[in-house]
């Protein structure tokens, strides 16, 4: 079996070649990336890092923030109260959708999705916009190990295209979901997907929470233990935009994607593993993150069902 390392730079080679899929051209700023971007990191539980590419690039994180603004809304608030605003369930629509808000519940399904992660940034505690703001920073900051920043030009971006966001934030304050500040709910949500990022800083990221919640670089609890099950639980189920179910099926870990052309992924404490490459398939995913997740899941068992049977075999590639 080739080391991890090995392997990576292999399906690296495999894929950089691959001319499928989109940029995100609904997004100004990100219709300008320049698509030949591909990166692949793994950080391990104990800190080991392996990765090829253009880990060094950086990229807005998009949708992956929602992951990490929930744990934040859970510490916040617990998962009693965020249920009543945030459901937890798949919708099998894409992310931007507005048609489910008008249901019975007039509740957001997943926080994965644009409305449910809008409704959970309304939540994050505060007395200002810029208090609210550096909260985020400073929970960003501690799962990247180092500063954060937004990218302006693409929060201005957003914030002037936005539309479709801004008609699921008015639909759910006229169902109570959340307050009357829409304006500065919106805008924290346009900062936090245009934080600047790196595939090392997703795939560090993923690891804290592979480490029930502790940074395996600098070994800071990051996260509360207890919440750890429930953001994988949302990554696992809803994570990957109306594509969960057959990525369940195919590769079958918690991970959660952006449309930047970023993929996070967690394997349960052993690693956490990051792609970065800009063309999309229809679903807004990245056409070589799902190739190469797909290719590592059937290389090393990390499947949730081999890791539950004991055939994962991504450990011994660490020390081949």
């Amino acid at each position: 079996m080739p080391s991890i390392q090995t392997f990576i730079e292999s399906l690296h080679q495999q894929y950089r070649d691959l001319d499928a899929g989109q940029l995100a051209s609904y997004i100004p700023e990100l219709a300008k990336v320049d698509p030949h971007y591909f990166a692949i990191s793994v950080v391990t539980t104990d800190g080991q890092v392996f990765q090829v590419g253009d880990v060094g690039q950086p990229f807005t994180i998009q949708s992956i923030s929602k992951v990490f603004v929930y744990g934040m809304a859970l510490e916040d608030w617990g998962r009693d109260r965020l249920l009543e605003k945030v459901g937890v369930e798949p919708t099998g629509d894409p992310f931007n959708s507005l048609i489910r808000l008008d249901e019975d519940s007039h509740r957001p399904d997943n926080p994965m999705i644009n409305a449910g992660a809008i409704a959970t940034t309304g939540l994050i505690k505060g007395d200002n916009p810029t208090e609210r703001l550096n909260r985020l920073l400073a929970m960003f900051r501690r799962y990247v190990g180092k500063e954060v920043y937004v990218d302006i030009s693409t929060f201005l971006s957003e914030r002037a295209t936005g539309h479709r966001n801004r008609a699921m934030a008015h639909l759910m304050l006229n169902f109570g979901m959340i307050g009357d500040n829409l304006e500065e709910v919106l805008d924290l949500y346009f900062q936090q997907c245009a934080l600047f990022v790196t595939c090392q800083d997703l795939a560090t990221m993923a690891a804290a929470l592979a480490n029930q919640g502790r940074h395996p670089l600098t070994g800071e609890q990051v996260v509360k233990p207890e919440y750890v099950r429930d953001i994988l639980s949302v990554m696992y189920t809803c994570g990957m935009y109306n594509f969960a179910g057959e990525w369940a099926y195919r590769v079958g870990i918690p991970a959660k994607s952006g449309v930047s052309g970023g993929i996070l992924a967690v394997v349960p404490n052993q690693a956490g593993i990051a792609v970065f490459s800009p063309p999309l398939d229809q679903n807004g995913n990245s056409v070589r993150g799902l190739k190469v997740f797909e290719a590592l899941s059937q290389e090393y068992g990390f499947h949730l069902f081999d890791l539950s049977m004991g055939h994962c075999r991504l450990k011994d590639s660490l020390s081949s």
